[in-house]
């Protein structure tokens, strides 16, 4: 803290020091233009800043251990070679408010991350706990529900599909726990991925700073719309450079809609392979554009082969929005949707077209149990569907966690819930919503019926 201190002072004496030097004797403090006041980002942010939140977590992160077999000598028969290690941490991060009436909050995933215990503290110092509603590791989502909240403000989502190189946008957040701060500048790109930060990359390039804090915060429009919530810097030592990220408002909206609908994030799939369309691929094919993503394979039996689409195209929009890049299309594609129908614009032999294709679904990714209910702490839940069985699968049980207790195991197939079917972890979601003080699992296993009870 002393080393912390010491640098800020440092920078405001030299700010002081330069500032006194440089401005010569005459110089005055701007007046007002025609009895005009002066342009003031205060009014807009009145308005916004209640619903943008601090948020702290609590938790542990779980990290496994192998002892080497030699030791089995000093353990004897209870001898386990790996062993398990719990780490408890602490948080702190950024989120907004989306939903006013229902108490919805919109934050990143990697905020709430192996947390237990999430507080939220409004802008007016109110606190309350969240729930977890869903998160989505690939694309850095995360969905709350604030409990017995009221009297919330929600902020009004913008059309990140419109925004251009050189607009205003304004940061919003909490950071290094220093309580909200706001913070301006300009979109700096758009469409960047590559960046080795999550698996769906369609960011938003901003040099508004962000810092360590404001992961979950809001990036606004000079008219107080959400144009994207903040997520990660790139810099040399981990501070602000002028170079930060947000992921689209358009992009969260989709994926907070799927985690609503489904618990889970069910990702839509083209099916083509590709890259960016460099200029020497341009003059090889004969294009003149110099955006879009190249396709250099189909997958057979896609959605994109079924569509027509050919290697050697180029898709240059995607339902009438241009895209950029390869990770742009990637990115849209995947959180439009499963079942979706898109409408792309493919350029081929120098002529424009458009056409339709039917996105499948990518593999699914596994949820964490006890983000549904604590007592099923330890497991792992995947969608199920095969022959007439619709369901829950267990994907995995953690050794010695909670649901191992209470005799879960994996490959169960939970098929309902005090009494109640379940069909999709959206179903199980739903019914867990009001945290039943007992738990009646329908469970498949090894092809017979059987009830788990879960006190």
């Amino acid at each position: 803290m002393k080393k912390t201190s010491l640098l800020t002072l440092s920078a405001v004496a030299l700010a002081f020091s330069t500032t006194f030097t440089a401005l010569p004797a005459t110089a005055t403090l701007p007046v007002a233009i025609a009895g005009e006041s002066l342009p003031s980002l205060a009014p807009m942010l009145e308005t916004v800043s209640p619903a943008v939140v601090s948020i702290s977590v609590e938790g542990s992160h779980v990290s496994k251990q192998r002892i080497p077999e030699s030791f089995r000598f000093f353990f004897g028969p209870e001898f386990d070679a790996e062993q398990t290690r719990e780490r408890p941490f602490r948080g702190l991060g950024s989120g907004v408010i989306i939903d006013a009436d229902k108490g919805y909050v919109i934050t990143n995933h990697h905020v709430i991350d192996g947390a237990n215990k999430i507080l939220v503290q409004l802008h007016d110092g109110r606190e309350y706990d969240a729930e977890l509603i869903g998160s989505d590791s690939m694309s850095d989502v995360a969905l709350l529900k604030l409990e017995k909240a009221d009297n919330l403000t929600q902020i009004k989502l913008s059309d990140s599909d419109g925004l251009r190189v050189g607009d205003f946008a304004i940061a919003i957040g909490n950071p290094f726990g220093l309580g909200q701060t706001v913070t301006s500048g300009i979109i700096s790109a758009l469409g960047r991925s590559g960046l080795n930060l999550e698996n769906f990359e369609n960011f938003i390039q901003t040099d508004a700073a962000i810092n360590s804090g404001n992961s979950g915060g809001a990036l606004v429009n000079l008219n107080g719309e959400l144009i994207g919530i903040n997520t990660a810097i790139l810099g040399p030592n981990g501070g602000n450079v002028g170079i930060g990220f947000a992921i689209p408002v358009n992009m969260v909206k989709n994926l907070s809609d799927q985690i609503l609908e489904f618990g889970e994030v069910k990702r839509g799939v083209l099916g083509v392979q590709g890259g960016e369309l460099t200029s020497e691929l341009a003059e090889a094919f004969g294009y003149e554009t110099n955006h879009g993503a190249f396709v250099s394979q189909v997958v057979p039996d896609s959605a994109a082969e079924k569509a027509g689409i050919e290697a050697g195209d180029i898709i240059v929009s995607v339902n009438g929005k241009d895209i950029r890049t390869f990770g742009e299309l990637r990115a849209k594609v995947a959180t439009l949707g499963a079942g979706k129908k898109v409408k792309l614009g493919i350029i081929r032999d120098g002529k424009e077209k458009t056409v339709t294709a039917e996105l499948k679904e990518a593999a699914l990714a596994k949820t964490n149990a006890e983000t549904l209910h604590e007592a099923l702490k330890g497991a792992k839940l995947e969608n199920y569907s095969e022959g007439k069985i619709n369901g829950v699968r267990v994907a995995s049980v953690d050794k010695d966690s909670v649901a191992a207790r209470y005799g879960m195991k994996e490959g169960d197939i939970i098929v309902g819930l005090n009494r109640d079917k379940v069909k999709n972890l959206g179903d199980l979601r739903k019914q867990l919503e009001d945290k039943p003080n007992v738990l009646a699992l329908n469970i498949v296993r090894d092809g017979s019926t059987m009830y788990l009870v879960i006190r």
